[in-house]
């Protein structure tokens, strides 16, 4: 599971910064960077220790 952790917060950080680039320039695909933000936060959340 420490993978999918380690992707999930990957994928977070790459959506923020294309979110926040997003905001400085208009780019094709920037509505994307919402969704990998979901998707890593959903990541990260399902890739915790479970004990």
């Amino acid at each position: 599971m420490t993978r999918v952790r380690t992707a999930g917060i990957a994928v977070t950080a790459l959506g923020v910064v294309g979110y926040g680039v997003g905001t400085l320039a208009a780019y094709p695909g920037r509505a994307f960077s919402v969704t990998a933000v979901m998707v890593g936060i959903t990541l990260w959340a399902i890739g915790g220790d479970v004990r």
